[in-house]
């Protein structure tokens, strides 16, 4: 819908309850994820929000569930919450979110990352998922091992045969056709072969010492079966080896999944009900009345939630994601202004980062009720990858720090000085999906938008009919609002969006970024990898290709009902398989 540019202030109170998932649902219906430095000691369950602190960046804080008077039990369903439908149930014909996490449930990866409770997930190893073994000499030539006895769901017209190395093969396939989203992700692999039926041997362009979280990385490779190729469809008869078989799935309504009674590893619930909820205010009342339990709430509802529901546990953590705008690209608009990087700049400059880390997060409260929430701010790295970050208001971000901070006459000087001034420009975003939150704080960059003398138009669009399939791929006019995950491993966040894939919205060709990319992933030495990263965020800041806002870098809080137990913290779209296979209800 086109609307003029929002003007009024909303108050918090009153636009949080607005309706939608909150930001904190992107990369997972609870996000849990922490940074890469000061780890809190916590104990089993979550995070207590009027005692826990946590750091910024970085940390997670939990509180302990009531002791359970034996080891874990059988039995029971864990209803969780979903924002709405994803695209498809095909994880290789879209980039969505939704999609990825689908596959979680259903599908399984060669590894996966090893979970445990109150872990930092940036700090976990990786552990075989079906693979039994990785081995390579050089860190170039690789042979995989996959476990014996692996059987996809008992289902026609797969009908529970065993998993082979010709069902990655088929797999691979899917990942790296030309049409595939995340192709550039492996474009580093050159050969992939079946040696015998539980070995691969896979060769790369070059020695590379993330090879492995490739392989594990949510946005790559799940397992179908050679039967998607010869009549069965993906897409209403989802067969995988992963822990959960899709029982059901009503549109708009709620998927069930049955825990997969061949699955490899111990499974302790019965299954897993994600309903369909997309307003949160919804959600909020469901999860108090029991018919949830997990939801991460918005900043607002935590110290209200936690008097109310003494029973509640909480887990408190950096949610990982960054909130880009981003401007069509020279081929979509030829000439315009924003082509021009001072046009950019200005706008940058033009955004109160300060107080939109408040408006999301309600840092002051939290930080009076005694949590200390981040206030790191994004840069094209998120703080929760730690070390990889590079705050971009520090002396190591050089002069492009400038361009952070909030200078409305600065602002318009650039603006002025590449042609763009008074300029007309259609600001578009995702209604609903992304939630309460992030309208919010979309609607009051166009508010900061119209104060830096733009001629502002809004057009919230929907997520799965318009913005995700064009503008998301780069087929739009003028100024986007979108959220990046957070990604398992550092690289996903540049292979996306300056590679060739259509995650490259803005289509950005930078020869010193595309060396970066290419050198970091074939080097071994971890102080030059990280400079190479931090060199990338430097030279992101002064072009601003994408422009980090503050949406994504605040400390987010998920309430879990008191029966839970197990519950843990992960990294990537896995959680389905890493965390919910490990929880059980305490009733």
């Amino acid at each position: 819908m086109e609307r003029a540019g929002f003007h009024g202030r909303l108050s918090r109170r009153a636009a949080l309850r607005s309706g939608g998932i909150g930001v904190a649902g992107l990369a997972g219906a609870v996000l849990i994820g922490c940074g890469d430095s000061d780890e809190a000691t916590a104990t089993p369950g979550g995070a207590n929000p009027t005692t826990a602190a946590t750091t910024a960046p970085g940390g997670s804080t939990t509180t302990a569930a009531t002791p359970a008077p034996s080891g874990p039990k059988t039995g029971g369903r864990w209803q969780i919450r979903a924002s709405g439908d994803p695209p498809t149930l095909d994880p290789y014909s879209s980039g969505s979110f939704a999609a990825k996490q689908f596959a979680g449930y259903v599908y399984s990866r060669l590894f996966k990352v090893d979970a445990q409770p109150d872990t930092n997930p940036y700090d976990r190893p990786l552990v075989p998922d079906v693979a039994e073994s990785a081995e390579s000499p050089d860190g170039q030539n690789w042979t995989i091992k996959l476990k014996e006895g692996i059987t996809f769901h008992d289902v026609a017209p797969v009908s529970g045969r065993e998993l082979t190395a010709d069902d990655v093969l088929f797999s691979w396939k899917r990942l790296t056709r030309e049409e595939s989203v995340n192709a550039p992700a492996v474009e580093n692999v050159t050969n992939i072969e079946a040696v015998d039926d539980h070995t691969l041997n896979i060769t790369l362009e070059s020695p590379s010492p993330i090879f492995l979280e490739q392989l594990a990385d949510g946005n790559n490779l799940w397992l179908l079966p050679q039967e998607a190729d010869a009549g069965l469809e993906v897409t209403t008869n989802p067969i995988g080896t992963g822990p959960w078989m899709m029982r059901n799935y009503e549109v708009s309504a709620r998927f069930e999944f049955d825990a997969n009674p061949n699955y490899h590893e111990p499974i302790y619930l019965d299954g897993i009900d994600e309903l369909i909820i997309p307003e949160y205010s919804n959600a909020l009342a469901q999860l108090e009345a029991g018919n949830l339990h997990e939801l991460t709430v918005t900043a607002d509802d935590i110290l209200p939630l936690q008097q109310a529901h003494e029973d509640f546990q909480w887990i408190g953590q950096l949610s990982g994601g960054v909130a880009y705008m981003f401007f069509s690209s020279e081929e979509q608009d030829p000439g315009a202004v924003w082509q021009d990087k001072r046009f950019r700049q200005g706008v940058s400059m033009g955004l109160n980062r300060a107080d939109m880390l408040e408006l999301a997060y309600n840092v002051n409260a939290l930080d009076d009720a005694g949590l200390n929430p981040s206030r790191a701010w994004n840069n094209l790295i998120s703080p929760t990858l730690g070390k990889w970050w590079l705050d971009p208001t520090s002396a190591a971000q050089g002069p492009s720090s400038r361009f952070w901070d909030y200078d409305v006459s600065e602002g318009k000087k650039l603006i002025a000085a590449a042609g763009g001034e008074g300029s007309a420009l259609k600001w578009q975003f995702a209604g609903t999906r992304y939630g309460p939150v992030f309208e919010l704080v979309a609607e009051s960059i166009s508010n900061w938008l119209t104060d830096l003398g733009l001629d502002v138009t809004t057009e919230v669009q929907d997520y799965a009919s318009t913005y995700f399939p064009q503008t998301r791929a780069g087929v739009f006019n003028g100024v986007a609002y979108g959220i990046t995950p957070a990604y398992p491993e550092v690289s996903g966040f540049v292979n996306r969006y300056f590679s060739g894939a259509s995650s490259n919205a803005s289509k950005i060709d930078d020869p010193r970024i595309n060396d970066l990319r290419a050198a970091q992933a074939i080097e071994f030495d971890e102080d030059r990898r990280l400079e190479q990263f931090h060199e990338i965020q430097r030279i992101n800041g002064e072009e601003m290709y994408y422009l980090p806002t503050a949406l994504g870098a605040g400390t987010t809080y998920t309430a879990f009902a008191a029966e839970g137990r197990g519950m843990r913290s992960t990294r990537g779209y896995g959680w389905p398989t890493e965390r919910l296979t490990n929880y059980w209800l305490d009733v």
